[in-house]
């Protein structure tokens, strides 16, 4: 009987472990791609700010896939948020990296597909 147990708890440890490998996965693509100081906001507040590449703003991703973008006036405080994501259900960090890149990168053009909403304080 103990050794049955055993198996079945190494089963359920190995299923658990692949069930949050493409989370993880993207979660250590992200960092990959933050920078230095980027990283260091993530770690301490779950989040981490980006400038626009057109005017300069800044904008703070939160974690999550969606709802998670504000943009900041320029003593820090949310103005409006931003929703826009990528058409497949992906891992959080996937999701946060096309936001940081589109934000980065072509600013004007993730914007005109978001959706903005009253910001969260």
């Amino acid at each position: 009987m103990n050794g049955l147990r055993l198996i079945r708890t190494i089963w359920d440890w190995f299923r658990e472990l692949r069930a949050n490998e493409p989370e993880q996965r993207s979660q250590r693509l992200l960092r990959e791609w933050l920078s230095a100081d980027q990283r260091a906001q993530y770690d301490k507040y779950r989040h981490f700010e980006v400038v626009g590449s057109h005017s300069g703003r800044r904008y703070r991703i939160s974690h999550g896939t969606e709802s998670n973008i504000t943009e900041l006036d320029d003593n820090g405080h949310p103005i409006f948020g931003w929703c826009f994501v990528p058409r497949d259900n992906l891992a959080s960090g996937d999701v946060m990296l096309a936001q940081k890149i589109a934000l980065e990168t072509d600013e004007q053009g993730a914007l005109k597909i978001a959706r903005n909403f009253a910001p969260r304080w």
